[in-house]
């Protein structure tokens, strides 16, 4: 009798909850939705080389007293962001204490993340409750959220010796990086919301329209982390002109096209600016694909590009408002979710 009965419990521990994992993807793509804003602000507010060590397990403490407040803060000292900028400005422990705050929220983000991630793909694995040919995929789900932490902190590294702040290039890497793992656990959540919906185990598949919009919406992602990263959107406050001229006269061609495409704050401003003609009217294209299978996700790429479109002109505008400038970085993480929803869609229906 024993054994009769534990034939159905095994049975059903065993039992596929594609559905219970697409939800708690799509948590953890929230979590990395917040992570994203929680990074602007930390790039807006000059607080990424706060935090001067790597501590994946001890670092989630922060310091507790004055003592430990202060060890961190001559640590802080030593780097050349303080030395250059910061220091000859009198910042004091107060003002520390400031940025510390956000860089260590922003890593306690990171080390949750990994958390709400690990813990229940071991539950969801020990009960045998992943669909088949989604194993694989969400340990390379983890694998890519551990390299996103190692990344962060190679980013870091470039600002704490020569530099008085993070090569833009090891930035633009950390956050798209960071978009990316988004959009991925979306993709595979929707997946599994129609498995569980349809019992049809069928992943959707890239369209080249989405490639397509993908790609162009890429290089518009890079431009702003660039620019974020150059802190090129200070160079003009003006719209649609540049210091009242089509082409602003900042650039500097001295050391060449590449260098200046790659480096020079007015030139990347200046390119980010136009490059979004091309993705809204990329964008506007992919929708209307979209549109003939999925109103719902049409509407939603419409009204985060509309939206985003708003906030970077007000953002250029306003000289830079703090709150404007992460609402413009939150929202283009919103432009990604909806178009990989978009394209998520429109490969099922292919």
């Amino acid at each position: 009798m024993d054994s009769a009965l534990a034939q159905p419990a095994a049975s059903a521990a065993a039992t596929p909850r594609p559905l219970a994992i697409a939800n708690w993807l799509l948590a953890v793509a929230a979590m990395v939705f917040l992570m994203v804003v929680v990074g602007g602000i930390t790039r807006l507010t000059e607080s990424g080389l706060s935090i001067t060590e790597w501590n994946p397990i001890s670092g989630a403490i922060p310091p507790l007293t004055h003592e430990q407040w202060q060890h961190a803060f001559d640590l802080y000292k030593q780097t050349p962001e303080f030395r250059e900028i910061n220091g000859p400005a009198g910042m004091d422990l107060a003002q520390y204490k400031f940025i510390f705050f956000w860089e260590w929220i922003h890593r306690l983000i990171g080390r949750l993340i990994g958390v709400v991630f690990a813990l229940p793909l071991v539950w969801f694995a020990v009960r045998r409750s992943i669909p088949r040919g989604y194993g694989w995929k969400l340990v390379a789900l983890l694998l890519l959220g551990g390299s996103q932490g190692l990344l962060g902190w190679y980013m870091v590294m470039s600002g704490l010796v020569d530099r008085t702040d993070v090569s833009h290039f090891r930035l633009s890497a950390h956050l798209l990086l960071a978009l990316f793992i988004m959009a991925a656990l979306i993709w595979t959540a929707l997946d599994l919301k129609f498995l569980a919906k349809t019992g049809e185990n069928g992943p959707s598949r890239l369209t080249r329209p989405s490639i397509l919009t993908g790609t162009i919406l890429f290089v518009q992602l890079l431009l702003g982390a660039w620019v974020a990263g150059l802190n090129a959107g200070y160079v003009a406050n003006d719209w649609p002109l540049m210091q009242g001229k089509l082409v602003p006269d900042g650039i500097d061609w001295a050391l060449g096209a590449g260098w200046a495409f790659t480096h020079d704050p007015f030139l990347v401003h200046f390119l980010h600016r136009w490059w979004a003609c091309v993705v809204v009217a990329a964008l506007v294209i992919f929708a209307r694909k979209v549109k003939l299978v999925d109103r719902l996700a049409s509407k939603a790429i419409h009204i985060a590009f509309g939206t985003q479109i708003l906030l970077g002109i007000a953002t250029v505008m306003s000289g830079m408002n703090i709150i404007l400038a992460v609402c413009h970085q939150a929202v283009g993480a919103l432009v990604v979710a909806s178009v990989t929803w978009g394209a998520n869609s429109l490969g099922r229906s292919r």
